[in-house]
């Protein structure tokens, strides 16, 4: 089997531009990084490098192998290092972003649980009805609920919740989609349209804003509150509606329908080390 070490020599040759170079970056004499070189080339049964009293050069076959290399290279550290930390305290700060509600009602309390693991790791969280920018507010992960937008992040999905569609008991007699649909609408921003299946497992689109609406709000505690005092119908979560169908000041219409499940997403910046803190946090959030 090729030797690791030979592929960090080979890798500190091309990005040093020199074996003289590499040599002094290494500790090493240059005697040593050009027999491991070409022992790397005699196991590989290939010329990776092209050498010239000036330079050196990458052939096509080192180029690709540069490539794999150094992903290589990077998986086997992040492997060293994650079996050495797996009984260490995090350190440093975890900067978390998510929505008011969901921060009450499930990201708070795993925070609390997450650094009594860890007592040394600080904790930021920021709530926020609004989507933060990870790189410029510098925030480790986003907790988002829904759909992802997001192209120039990397997500991991967490879990899902239902959505119900909920307004004040004077709305309970409601029995039809298309009588749902005359029904004055409490829309949420960022939700423009839903997927609904009826009891014959027909599928319908149901948009509950915000084109068609009577008030639309950027939070789902304000649309929850217009929704308790009659102002019309809202699709909320499941999780943030319970206690008040239990008690009565809202009712489920429709219990016979199924709206689309949405998604609890941890997104992060898309970076080549994800640091420690963040993957352990995202793995305790999807335990």
């Amino acid at each position: 089997m090729v030797s690791l070490d030979r592929f960090e020599t080979f890798k500190a040759v091309v990005e040093a531009g020199s074996l003289t170079a590499a040599a002094d970056r290494m500790g090493q004499t240059r005697a040593v990084v050009s027999f491991n070189l070409k022992r790397l080339e005699a196991e590989l049964g290939v010329t990776l490098l092209t050498r010239s009293t000036r330079q050196l050069a990458l052939t096509d076959a080192g180029e690709r192998f540069y490539l794999r290399c150094t992903r290589m290279l990077e998986e086997a550290r992040l492997a060293v290092e994650e079996a050495r930390s797996e009984h260490a305290q995090l350190k440093g700060t975890l900067r978390v972003t998510t929505t008011v509600e969901y921060a009450l009602a499930v990201v708070a309390p795993a925070l609390e649980a997450f650094r009594r693991l860890h007592p040394e790791l600080n904790i930021h969280l920021s709530t926020s009805s609004t989507h933060a920018d990870l790189i410029s507010e510098r925030f480790d992960v986003a907790i988002r609920l829904g759909r992802i937008l997001d192209s120039n992040h990397r997500a991991v999905q967490l879990s899902s919740f239902q959505v119900f569609a909920v307004a004040a008991p004077e709305f309970a007699k409601v029995s039809t989609l298309d009588e749902l649909e005359q029904l004055p609408k409490l829309g949420h921003g960022r939700l423009t349209d839903l997927s609904v299946m009826d009891p014959s497992g027909t599928e319908h689109l149901y948009r509950p804003g915000p084109g068609k609406t009577s008030l639309v709000a950027d939070s789902a505690a304000i649309l929850q509150a217009f929704a308790v005092r009659g102002h019309g119908v809202a699709i909320l979560p499941q999780w943030l509606v319970q206690e008040d169908l239990e008690a009565g000041r809202l009712v489920r219409l429709l219990a016979d329908h199924r709206f689309a499940p949405q998604g609890v997403y941890a997104l992060y910046p898309d970076t080549r080390h994800l640091p420690l803190k963040v993957r352990a946090f995202i793995d305790f959030m999807k335990g």
